[in-house]
């Protein structure tokens, strides 16, 4: 995207929210608009507390950012203002709930007075006026029949303690954490029955509480009963569910069993009831198991499109109950870079040239036993080839499989151990070895190009407590995945790497914050048997594969920056363009340049290479809010990827991206569209370039300084005459000594459309 300036896209910004704003801003209203709700006498309590117990609203910004940066809230612009009018029954309505908000936490004396509204033609202010009076304290709390349960915990860390203000809020949370407690441990008939006494007359403030702690029988699994299996066998289901007759009644048991049928893919519906009617109290609790399944098989299919890999399209094929268990086949493809090549200029910018731009794409059979061992545990199986393009950086094309075995330690928290072997042909740029790798002679780049052996085992651990898959406003993700390939593993490249993510979501009404921290580590290995190795000395050389690598900027990491375009990179130039003494040359002497002493000018035309990093950190915030028919998005996204031994590995280099963006909802996720603004100026970058030495003449040869004669044709050519320098035979990379303080314009907006939240 071309840059522009911060000046001009301010005035554009404001002068989009001028068109939007509307000429009245109560015009549209019906009734004053609430300007203000006020509290008086709210001693004990915080204004905004008090104001979610009412109806009636003041008018606000929906955003602080609505202020500043984006001044829309001064301007009146209808979708940055969440706007209330005022409603006369509202009111008396509000002084009741008001009276009962504080009743409900221990103020049973407190009054109300009726709302003072001053207001005109257009606007309204409400107050409310408080007297709390004088809160009941619980004085004393005493729990009775709870002599059997010492040294259990059972009245542990109770929602109320003594000292605090009688709270019948509390009060229910203490009897349910109680009973709860209880039919935890066995007692599927657990009641518990308070009593408040405030002795005195009139009553006192000081309150004695009394619970009383009916346990009942101690009971047990019964008859356990399966209906609604059709596909699903009954034993398939009782071993999924884990309850068996005789044993303890736990009600955490219960709710577990439900969650564990939702696992098998072929469940919709799923209950598991005990039979804990109060009048029965018998000691063993039968319990009813309802299945609802859904199809046997499952065909879905879908596509998307974005900057980076233009149109792609997705089908799968599903067995959810393949040979009875529960257990599942897929079939899956997806091809990506559709249409690439014709739309690299316009729609898919970020999409790659010539080889990049060809079809990409993944074939796989995963199969799932869903249970083994135990019903915690999955084991899979996977078979794939796949065709990866990461562009101006490698094109990997492989083929294997993987081998998991996961066990559900929590509710949707996973821990997984898989062995992943494939057979990884690289097609990359000699650069990218020889300035990432240090392998610069061809003979060892061709070996590298090769099929090889990229086996890790590893171990990933995920915890997803976010609300939505798609589009999450609450909750939280984690995410750890640890890799090692060895000799051991049957892996040519050896390598560590670690990888951490966590997420986290909150909502306000109808704004949601969201932010992500994720960071990266590889370490490499040995990879033995080059050729040439002209830079190593040893048997081996330490290289990480690119797949490997981390490659940081792009429409779900740092919105600045097109994708992988952050990080490590180098300057590509040939020899004559470094050689030439025109504008836009290199101003190189031909003897700099053998030696790789020349300091190349900075207006020569490089080709930018990103090589990848071993060290990755990213940060994100965003803060997501109600767009009319769409969302609006407000983010800043930080990070930086750092090679092995970098002297710049620092906080002091991470790069900075604010930018606005706008979600629109469809059946495969939220659409999205991204503008971010990144600040990065000039750098030092190393510059890489062919290796060249003296043409050797027929004199040359006669006087020993060279064996065999050059053609006169290889000559280079630089400024339109032919000089006494050749490329090496080999046509080696070399990376010049002095580095180059390149890209003082390297700033501006950057535009991703894609599909799905950025996380």
């Amino acid at each position: 995207m071309s840059l522009l300036s911060g000046r001009l896209a301010a005035l554009c910004l404001v002068g989009v929210a001028l068109a939007l704003a509307p000429a009245s801003g109560t015009a549209q209203l019906r009734g004053p608009e609430v300007s203000a709700v006020r509290f008086e006498g709210n001693a004990s309590f915080p204004a905004d507390s008090l104001a979610r117990a009412i109806a009636t609203r003041a008018t606000a910004c929906r955003s602080l950012w609505f202020y500043f940066p984006l001044p829309l809230c001064p301007l009146g612009v209808d979708f940055a203002l969440s706007r209330s009018t005022l409603r006369d029954r509202d009111l008396p309505r509000d002084r009741a709930r008001l009276v009962l908000w504080y009743r409900q936490r221990g103020f049973r004396d407190v009054a109300v007075d009726t709302a003072v509204v001053e207001q005109d033609q257009w606007s309204a202010r409400v107050m409310f006026r408080v007297n709390e009076g004088r809160p009941i304290i619980a004085d004393s709390i005493e729990y009775l029949g709870v002599e059997a349960f010492e040294g259990e915990g059972l009245l542990d860390n109770l929602p109320i303690a003594q000292g605090d203000r009688l709270s019948t809020l509390a009060m229910d949370a203490t009897r349910d954490s109680i009973i709860r407690r209880l039919s935890d441990n066995g007692y599927a008939y657990a009641d518990v029955f308070r009593r408040v006494n405030r002795p005195g007359n009139p009553p006192s403030y000081d309150a004695v509480v009394t619970f009383e702690v009916v346990p009942g029988p101690a009971t047990t699994y019964g008859d356990i009963r399966v209906e609604g299996v059709e596909n699903l066998g009954v034993g398939t289901v009782l071993r999924t569910v884990q309850l068996r007759s005789g044993d303890p009644y736990r009600r955490a048991e219960i709710d577990e069993a439900t969650t564990r049928l939702y696992g098998l893919e072929i469940v919709r519906n799923a209950s598991v009831v005990p039979d804990t009617v109060v009048g029965m109290q018998d000691p063993t609790v039968d319990v009813a198991i309802t299945v609802q399944e859904g199809d046997a098989y499952r065909v879905r299919t879908g596509g998307g499109w974005s900057t980076a890999e233009c149109l792609n399209l997705d089908a799968r094929w599903t067995s959810r109950n393949f040979f009875g268990g529960g257990r599942t086949l897929s079939v899956r493809g997806r091809v990506g870079n559709i249409l690439a090549s014709q739309f690299r200029d316009d729609l898919c910018t970020q999409s790659g040239e010539g080889k990049y731009a060809d079809l990409t794409g993944l074939g796989a059979v995963d199969f799932v036993q869903p249970w083994i061992f135990s019903t915690r545990n999955a084991l899979s199986a996977t078979l794939f080839v796949e065709r990866q393009s990461l562009p101006d950086i490698f094109v990997r094309r492989a083929f294997g499989g993987q081998i998991g075995l996961s066990r559900s330690v929590a509710q949707r928290t996973v821990l997984t151990g898989f062995y992943r072997p494939e057979l990884s042909e690289l097609d990359a740029t000699d650069v990218l070895f020889c300035s990432g790798f240090l392998v610069c002679a061809p003979s060892d780049i061709k070996q590298l190009e090769e099929p090889n052996s990229l086996s890790p085992i590893g171990l990933s651990f995920t915890r997803d407590r976010s609300d939505d898959l798609l589009n999450p406003r609450s909750g939280y993700r984690i995410l750890l995945d640890v890799e090692h390939a060895g000799r051991w593993t049957a892996s040519d490249f050896r390598y560590d790497r670690i990888v951490a993510e966590a997420s986290r979501y909150a909502s306000a009404g109808r704004v949601v914050f969201a932010a992500r921290v994720r960071g990266g580590w590889v370490g490499s290995g040995d990879f033995e048997g080059l050729a040439d190795q002209s830079q190593a000395d040893s048997a081996a050389v330490a290289i990480v594969h690119p797949q490997k690598r981390f490659y940081t900027g792009g429409a779900n990491s740092v919105r600045g920056f097109a994708q992988s375009r952050l990080g490590p990179r180098v300057l590509l130039a040939d020899p004559p363009t470094l050689l030439s003494m025109q504008p836009g040359g290199g101003m190189c002497l031909p003897s700099e340049l053998e030696d790789r002493s020349c300091q190349a000018d900075p207006g020569v035309p490089y080709e930018i290479q990103p090589i990848g990093g071993t060290r990755l950190l990213e940060a994100n915030v965003e803060l997501r809010f109600a767009l009319g028919f769409a969302e609006g998005v407000i983010f800043t996204d930080v990070g930086q990827a750092w090679a092995q031994d970098d002297p710049n590995l620092s906080f002091e280099t991470l790069e900075f991206a604010p930018g606005v963006g706008v979600r629109f909802a469809s059946p495969v996720g939220p659409i999205r569209l991204d503008l971010a603004y990144r600040f990065r100026g000039a750098e030092n970058l190393p510059v890489v370039t062919e290796a060249i030495r003296a043409f050797c003449s027929e004199a040359d040869v006669s006087s020993n300084r060279c064996e065999e004669p050059d053609d006169p044709s290889d000559r280079i050519v630089v400024d339109g005459a032919a000089i006494n320098w050749v490329r090496t035979e080999m046509r080696d990379l070399v990376q010049l000594m002095p580095k180059v303080l390149f890209g003082a314009n390297d700033r501006g907006f950057q535009l991703h459309v894609s599909i799905g939240q950025a996380f």
